[in-house]
């Protein structure tokens, strides 16, 4: 009886991590800047997961452990970003290449994924000083690197409002506050952006998700930022999906990390030295 359960116990440990998969994914896709790549490293995570439990350090809690055995994963692959024909990822790589190493790991999780310090310092394998270090200077060189003109698709006031003032403190213009989807494809079309924010559902029922897609088609590749009080729903990897996604009720360090994050795939125009 003892063999039987000492067996099943990283069995079961495998399966705790199951309701963190999602957040692991916005977490890998936020590094990589697309849905495709991200959930692709979630994914290796996952499979290197269930060929060896061992790899998850059985010292730490579960989502300490599978963001660590990600992190492993993704150093040893030279944490790219995704591919494409244009080369804007290649342009953000370079970009990206260029700040100091693990500062932006450091920001996400510690900012998006709601980590303590210690948490992050086991995740990395650095100190805890170091993580608050690598934070700071994440915040500095990307406060520096990126501005650009944000379209906001919010139709609370209250929270257009305060999602106006982040994006402005930050250095970013922002070209105006949408709040259905006939405003946003509207706005965005006369002011196109190289961000766009935007909430789920709006004012008049319509949909968040269709307004964005309506004006990608126009605009082409701009990054989005969704923001839900439902994740899990756009966390699947079943289908399209956001590569940035923060969530309701969100804090003022999770909209200006995603903020930051998402300009690094907008276009080289929004990129200066």
């Amino acid at each position: 009886m003892t063999e039987t359960r000492q067996a099943s116990a990283p069995v079961d440990r495998v399966s705790a991590i199951g309701a963190d998969l999602p957040y692991l994914r916005r977490y890998a896709r936020a590094l990589t800047g697309a849905q495709t790549s991200g959930d692709s490293y979630a994914a290796a995570t996952l499979e290197a997961i269930l060929e060896d439990p061992a790899v998850l350090d059985g010292s730490l809690p579960p989502r300490v452990a599978l963001y660590r055995a990600f992190h492993t994963i993704w150093t040893s692959a030279g944490a790219p970003v995704a591919n494409d024909e244009d080369g804007l990822r290649k342009r953000a790589q370079a970009h990206l290449e260029r700040l100091t190493a693990n500062t932006r790991e450091a920001l996400l999780l510690s900012t998006i994924e709601d980590f303590t310090p210690a948490e992050v310092a086991q995740i990395m394998q650095v100190s805890a000083d170091e993580v608050t270090e690598l934070v700071r200077i994440a915040r500095d060189e990307m406060a520096r690197s990126i501005a650009g003109k944000v379209l906001i698709i919010e139709d609370e006031a209250i929270i257009a409002m305060d999602l106006e003032a982040q994006v402005s403190e930050m250095g970013h213009q922002v070209g105006g506050v949408a709040r259905t989807r006939a405003e946003a494809v509207q706005l965005g079309t006369e002011i196109r952006p190289n961000l766009i924010l935007a909430d789920i559902q709006l004012a008049d029922n319509s949909s968040g998700i269709d307004a964005v897609n309506d004006l990608l088609a126009e605009l082409g590749d701009v990054p989005v930022i969704f923001i839900t009080a439902f994740p899990e729903r756009l966390l699947t990897g079943d289908r399209p999906e956001p590569a940035f996604l923060i969530t309701k009720p969100f804090t003022e360090d999770q909209v200006q990390s995603a903020v930051s994050q998402a300009m690094f795939f907008s276009s080289t125009e929004t990129l200066r030295a």
